[in-house]
């Protein structure tokens, strides 16, 4: 099994989901124009990537032009015609996906408004706590 990677990028292009085979086996692809650290946009760099079975969804709440973070795992597989050299063909699978600001809430306002919880921390510095840790 191959580690779990990650791109950003802007959306250039959704395609429709595609149905093979009589299993109702479904895939989907998507292309990014690559973003973020290290990248020059100068030089822009391109990425498909696919979606599998019920992934095929998570595009539909993404437009073109949006910018994404795509969790995708590398997968491959040879493949040899007869009388021909053998051809290896891979494919960026995503299994997640989200925008870069996901997860991140707003930051706390300044200024104390913290709720503690009824918690006052004692200043006391004749105070009986202990507060050694035991590690």
């Amino acid at each position: 099994m191959s580690k779990s990677l990650e791109v950003q990028g802007i959306i250039h292009s959704i395609g429709e989901t595609q149905s093979f085979g009589q299993n109702g086996f479904t895939k989907r692809e998507f292309v990014i124009k690559l973003s973020g650290e290290g990248e020059n946009p100068a030089y822009p760099t391109y990425a498909a990537l696919e979606l599998l079975k019920d992934k095929c969804s998570l595009m539909d709440q993404y437009q073109l032009g949006q910018e994404i973070i795509a969790h995708f795992n590398i997968s491959g597989r040879l493949w040899a015609a007869p009388g021909k050299p053998e051809k290896c063909f891979t494919s960026l699978q995503a299994w997640r996906i989200e925008t870069p600001d996901a997860g991140f809430g707003a930051a706390p306002a300044a200024g104390g408004d913290f709720n503690m919880g009824g918690f006052t921390p004692s200043n006391n510095s004749s105070s009986n706590f202990d507060d050694d840790v035991p590690f």
